[in-house]
Protein backbone atom coordinates (compact mmCIF):
# COMPACT_ATOMS: atom_id res chain seq x y z
CA UNK A 1 0.00 0.00 0.00
CA UNK A 2 1.29 3.43 -0.96
CA UNK A 3 1.81 5.70 2.04
CA UNK A 4 1.50 9.45 2.27
CA UNK A 5 4.47 10.85 4.17
CA UNK A 6 4.95 11.93 6.90
CA UNK A 7 3.20 8.71 7.98
CA UNK A 8 1.77 7.60 11.29
CA UNK A 9 -1.52 6.97 13.04
CA UNK A 10 -0.65 8.71 16.30
CA UNK A 11 -1.04 12.38 17.23
CA UNK A 12 1.78 13.52 14.93
CA UNK A 13 4.47 13.88 17.59
CA UNK A 14 6.44 11.08 15.93
CA UNK A 15 6.05 10.11 12.27
CA UNK A 16 7.99 8.31 9.54
CA UNK A 17 9.27 9.95 6.37
CA UNK A 18 10.56 8.42 3.16
CA UNK A 19 13.90 9.21 1.54
CA UNK A 20 11.93 10.90 -1.26
CA UNK A 21 10.19 13.15 1.25
CA UNK A 22 13.44 14.11 2.94
CA UNK A 23 15.25 14.96 -0.28
CA UNK A 24 12.32 17.15 -1.32
CA UNK A 25 12.39 18.96 2.04
CA UNK A 26 16.16 18.96 2.52
CA UNK A 27 16.53 22.73 2.38
CA UNK A 28 13.30 23.77 4.06
CA UNK A 29 13.84 26.47 6.66
CA UNK A 30 13.55 25.19 10.20
CA UNK A 31 14.16 21.51 9.42
CA UNK A 32 16.89 19.92 11.55
CA UNK A 33 18.43 16.58 10.57
CA UNK A 34 20.07 14.46 13.27
CA UNK A 35 22.64 11.85 12.24
CA UNK A 36 22.96 9.27 15.03
CA UNK A 37 25.24 6.79 13.31
CA UNK A 38 27.09 4.51 15.75
CA UNK A 39 30.37 6.42 15.56
CA UNK A 40 31.28 10.00 14.66
CA UNK A 41 33.71 8.62 12.06
CA UNK A 42 30.77 7.27 10.08
CA UNK A 43 29.27 10.75 10.13
CA UNK A 44 32.60 12.24 9.04
CA UNK A 45 32.87 9.76 6.17
CA UNK A 46 29.30 10.21 4.84
CA UNK A 47 26.18 12.00 5.96
CA UNK A 48 23.07 13.60 4.53
CA UNK A 49 23.64 17.28 3.66
CA UNK A 50 22.81 19.54 6.59
CA UNK A 51 22.81 16.76 9.21
CA UNK A 52 24.20 17.34 12.70
CA UNK A 53 25.78 14.51 14.68
CA UNK A 54 24.38 13.31 18.03
CA UNK A 55 25.33 9.97 19.55
CA UNK A 56 22.57 8.02 21.29
CA UNK A 57 24.71 7.47 24.40
CA UNK A 58 24.58 11.18 25.18
CA UNK A 59 21.13 10.60 26.62
CA UNK A 60 21.76 7.93 29.29
CA UNK A 61 23.87 7.66 32.40
CA UNK A 62 24.48 5.48 35.47
CA UNK A 63 22.13 6.69 38.20
CA UNK A 64 21.89 4.98 41.57
CA UNK A 65 22.26 1.24 41.00
CA UNK A 66 21.09 1.27 37.37
CA UNK A 67 23.56 2.02 34.53
CA UNK A 68 20.96 2.87 31.87
CA UNK A 69 18.84 5.76 33.18
CA UNK A 70 17.81 8.57 30.88
CA UNK A 71 19.62 11.79 31.79
CA UNK A 72 17.90 14.47 33.90
CA UNK A 73 15.71 16.96 32.02
CA UNK A 74 18.06 19.89 32.63
CA UNK A 75 20.93 17.94 31.05
CA UNK A 76 18.76 17.07 28.03
CA UNK A 77 17.83 20.73 27.70
CA UNK A 78 21.49 21.72 27.37
CA UNK A 79 22.02 19.13 24.62
CA UNK A 80 18.86 20.08 22.72
CA UNK A 81 19.75 23.78 22.86
CA UNK A 82 23.28 23.08 21.66
CA UNK A 83 21.88 21.22 18.64
CA UNK A 84 19.56 24.14 17.91
CA UNK A 85 16.32 22.21 18.27
CA UNK A 86 12.95 23.94 18.49
CA UNK A 87 10.09 21.86 19.86
CA UNK A 88 7.62 22.85 17.13
CA UNK A 89 9.98 22.61 14.15
CA UNK A 90 10.51 19.23 12.46
CA UNK A 91 13.57 17.12 13.17
CA UNK A 92 14.45 14.06 11.08
CA UNK A 93 16.49 11.30 12.73
CA UNK A 94 18.49 8.68 10.82
CA UNK A 95 21.27 6.16 11.33
CA UNK A 96 23.26 3.54 9.41
CA UNK A 97 24.55 0.03 9.99
CA UNK A 98 27.87 1.51 11.11
CA UNK A 99 30.25 -0.01 8.58
CA UNK A 100 33.30 1.25 10.49
CA UNK A 101 32.25 0.11 13.96
CA UNK A 102 29.78 -2.76 13.62
CA UNK A 103 30.44 -5.30 16.36
CA UNK A 104 28.16 -8.15 17.37
CA UNK A 105 24.49 -7.29 17.66
CA UNK A 106 24.51 -3.97 19.49
CA UNK A 107 26.40 -1.46 17.34
CA UNK A 108 24.85 -0.34 14.09
CA UNK A 109 21.81 -2.51 14.71
CA UNK A 110 19.30 0.15 13.63
CA UNK A 111 18.06 1.07 17.09
CA UNK A 112 19.98 4.34 17.13
CA UNK A 113 17.09 5.91 15.17
CA UNK A 114 14.34 4.82 17.54
CA UNK A 115 16.42 5.48 20.66
CA UNK A 116 17.09 9.09 19.67
CA UNK A 117 13.59 9.70 18.29
CA UNK A 118 12.01 8.37 21.50
CA UNK A 119 14.36 10.54 23.57
CA UNK A 120 13.49 13.69 21.64
CA UNK A 121 9.77 13.08 22.10
CA UNK A 122 10.27 12.02 25.75
CA UNK A 123 11.68 15.44 26.58
CA UNK A 124 8.99 17.35 24.75
CA UNK A 125 9.88 17.68 21.08
CA UNK A 126 6.59 17.81 19.18
CA UNK A 127 7.63 17.02 15.58
CA UNK A 128 10.00 14.07 15.35
CA UNK A 129 10.45 12.07 12.15
CA UNK A 130 12.30 8.81 11.54
CA UNK A 131 13.83 8.22 8.12
CA UNK A 132 12.32 4.92 7.00
CA UNK A 133 15.27 2.89 5.73
CA UNK A 134 17.92 5.18 7.20
CA UNK A 135 21.13 6.12 5.45
CA UNK A 136 21.35 2.74 3.67
CA UNK A 137 18.17 3.37 1.70
CA UNK A 138 19.21 6.96 1.07
CA UNK A 139 22.54 5.86 -0.43
CA UNK A 140 21.05 2.84 -2.17
CA UNK A 141 18.96 5.27 -4.20
CA UNK A 142 22.04 7.41 -4.90
CA UNK A 143 20.77 10.46 -3.07
CA UNK A 144 23.33 13.13 -2.11
CA UNK A 145 25.81 12.71 0.76
CA UNK A 146 28.54 15.04 1.94
CA UNK A 147 31.60 15.36 4.17
CA UNK A 148 30.89 19.03 4.91
CA UNK A 149 29.74 19.84 8.45
CA UNK A 150 26.69 22.03 8.92
CA UNK A 151 26.40 24.73 11.58
CA UNK A 152 24.52 24.02 14.80
CA UNK A 153 22.85 27.24 15.90
CA UNK A 154 21.97 27.36 19.62
CA UNK A 155 18.29 27.55 20.50
CA UNK A 156 16.12 28.20 23.56
CA UNK A 157 14.50 24.74 23.71
CA UNK A 158 12.53 24.20 26.94
CA UNK A 159 12.21 20.57 28.04
CA UNK A 160 8.73 19.30 28.83
CA UNK A 161 9.15 15.79 30.21
CA UNK A 162 6.43 13.43 28.96
CA UNK A 163 5.84 11.43 32.13
CA UNK A 164 3.10 9.37 30.50
CA UNK A 165 5.66 7.76 28.14
CA UNK A 166 7.30 5.55 30.75
CA UNK A 167 6.72 3.75 34.02
CA UNK A 168 9.03 3.12 36.94
CA UNK A 169 9.63 -0.17 38.72
CA UNK A 170 6.76 0.20 41.18
CA UNK A 171 4.21 1.18 38.54
CA UNK A 172 5.47 -1.75 36.48
CA UNK A 173 4.82 -4.12 39.39
CA UNK A 174 1.30 -2.73 39.73
CA UNK A 175 0.45 -3.08 36.04
CA UNK A 176 2.25 -6.04 34.58
CA UNK A 177 -0.11 -8.87 35.57
CA UNK A 178 -3.40 -7.09 34.96
CA UNK A 179 -5.76 -8.89 32.56
CA UNK A 180 -5.99 -5.96 30.16
CA UNK A 181 -2.21 -5.50 29.93
CA UNK A 182 0.20 -7.10 27.46
CA UNK A 183 3.85 -7.06 28.51
CA UNK A 184 6.18 -7.35 25.52
CA UNK A 185 9.87 -8.26 25.50
CA UNK A 186 11.64 -6.83 22.45
CA UNK A 187 14.93 -8.72 22.91
CA UNK A 188 16.10 -11.49 20.54
CA UNK A 189 14.44 -14.88 21.12
CA UNK A 190 17.64 -16.67 22.33
CA UNK A 191 18.14 -14.01 25.01
CA UNK A 192 14.46 -14.08 26.02
CA UNK A 193 14.64 -17.87 26.34
CA UNK A 194 18.09 -18.25 27.89
CA UNK A 195 21.20 -16.43 29.04
CA UNK A 196 22.00 -12.93 27.87
CA UNK A 197 24.61 -10.54 29.29
CA UNK A 198 22.61 -10.09 32.51
CA UNK A 199 23.38 -11.67 35.86
CA UNK A 200 20.34 -13.96 35.48
CA UNK A 201 18.84 -15.79 32.49
CA UNK A 202 15.48 -15.63 30.81
CA UNK A 203 12.72 -13.04 30.97
CA UNK A 204 10.31 -11.33 33.33
CA UNK A 205 7.39 -13.62 34.23
CA UNK A 206 4.46 -12.90 31.94
CA UNK A 207 6.48 -11.17 29.23
CA UNK A 208 5.56 -12.15 25.66
CA UNK A 209 8.40 -12.40 23.17
CA UNK A 210 8.15 -9.97 20.25
CA UNK A 211 11.70 -9.41 18.96
CA UNK A 212 11.98 -5.91 17.56
CA UNK A 213 13.95 -7.14 14.55
CA UNK A 214 10.99 -9.27 13.47
CA UNK A 215 9.08 -6.05 12.73
CA UNK A 216 11.78 -4.67 10.45
CA UNK A 217 12.99 -5.52 6.96
CA UNK A 218 15.19 -8.61 6.89
CA UNK A 219 18.14 -6.77 5.33
CA UNK A 220 17.67 -3.21 6.55
CA UNK A 221 16.73 -2.92 10.24
CA UNK A 222 15.84 0.76 9.84
CA UNK A 223 13.16 -0.05 7.26
CA UNK A 224 9.66 -1.03 8.40
CA UNK A 225 8.17 -4.29 7.15
CA UNK A 226 4.94 -4.08 5.12
CA UNK A 227 1.95 -3.20 7.30
CA UNK A 228 0.19 -6.54 6.83
CA UNK A 229 3.26 -8.39 8.15
CA UNK A 230 3.53 -6.05 11.13
CA UNK A 231 -0.15 -6.53 11.94
CA UNK A 232 0.19 -10.30 11.81
CA UNK A 233 3.11 -10.25 14.23
CA UNK A 234 1.51 -7.95 16.79
CA UNK A 235 -1.79 -9.82 16.65
CA UNK A 236 0.03 -13.12 17.21
CA UNK A 237 1.63 -11.60 20.31
CA UNK A 238 -1.82 -10.69 21.62
CA UNK A 239 -1.04 -6.97 21.43
CA UNK A 240 -4.47 -5.84 20.24
CA UNK A 241 -5.57 -2.17 20.23
CA UNK A 242 -7.92 -2.44 23.22
CA UNK A 243 -5.08 -3.66 25.48
CA UNK A 244 -2.61 -1.57 27.44
CA UNK A 245 0.86 -2.29 26.07
CA UNK A 246 4.02 -2.30 28.17
CA UNK A 247 7.13 -2.29 25.99
CA UNK A 248 10.21 -3.73 27.67
CA UNK A 249 13.59 -5.21 26.81
CA UNK A 250 17.00 -5.33 28.45
CA UNK A 251 17.87 -1.67 29.01
CA UNK A 252 14.95 0.22 27.46
CA UNK A 253 16.72 0.67 24.13
CA UNK A 254 15.17 -2.13 22.06
CA UNK A 255 11.77 -1.29 23.50
CA UNK A 256 11.93 2.22 21.98
CA UNK A 257 11.36 0.58 18.60
CA UNK A 258 8.13 -1.05 19.76
CA UNK A 259 6.95 1.91 21.84
CA UNK A 260 7.13 4.18 18.79
CA UNK A 261 5.59 1.55 16.55
CA UNK A 262 2.57 0.92 18.78
CA UNK A 263 1.97 4.51 19.90
CA UNK A 264 2.72 6.42 16.71
CA UNK A 265 2.87 4.03 13.74
CA UNK A 266 -0.18 1.93 14.68
CA UNK A 267 -1.87 4.57 16.83
CA UNK A 268 -2.56 2.48 19.94
CA UNK A 269 -3.98 4.57 22.78
CA UNK A 270 -2.37 3.01 25.86
CA UNK A 271 1.34 2.37 25.43
CA UNK A 272 4.15 2.80 27.98
CA UNK A 273 7.81 1.90 28.12
CA UNK A 274 9.34 0.18 31.15
CA UNK A 275 12.70 1.88 30.85
CA UNK A 276 14.37 -0.15 33.60
CA UNK A 277 13.72 -3.37 31.70
CA UNK A 278 15.37 -6.67 32.50
CA UNK A 279 18.42 -4.81 33.81
CA UNK A 280 16.42 -3.36 36.67
CA UNK A 281 14.21 -6.43 37.16
CA UNK A 282 17.13 -8.84 37.48
CA UNK A 283 18.97 -6.54 39.89
CA UNK A 284 16.45 -7.49 42.61
CA UNK A 285 17.58 -10.88 43.98
CA UNK A 286 14.05 -11.96 44.93
CA UNK A 287 12.57 -11.36 41.46
CA UNK A 288 11.94 -14.56 39.52
CA UNK A 289 12.98 -15.00 35.90
CA UNK A 290 11.64 -17.55 33.42
CA UNK A 291 13.63 -19.43 30.80
CA UNK A 292 12.22 -21.03 27.66
CA UNK A 293 9.70 -19.94 25.04
CA UNK A 294 6.65 -19.52 27.30
CA UNK A 295 5.87 -16.26 29.14
CA UNK A 296 5.39 -18.08 32.48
Amino acid sequence: MEKNYPYGKGDGTVEWVSVEWLETHLHHKGLVIIDCQPNVHEYIQDHIPGALFAHENLFRIHEGAIPTRWIPPDAAEILFRTLGLESNKPVVVYSSSGPLTTCGNFIGDGLEQTMVAYTLARYGHKRVCLLDGGLEKWKEEKRPVTRQFDLAKPSSFTVNLQKDFFIDYYEFLRMKDQSDVVLLDARPSPVYEGQGPWIRPGHIPGAVSLPWKSLMDDKNKKLMKPDDQIQALVQAAGATPEKSIICSCGTGREATNEFLLFKYYLGYKNVVLYEGGFTEWSSYPDNKTITGKNPR
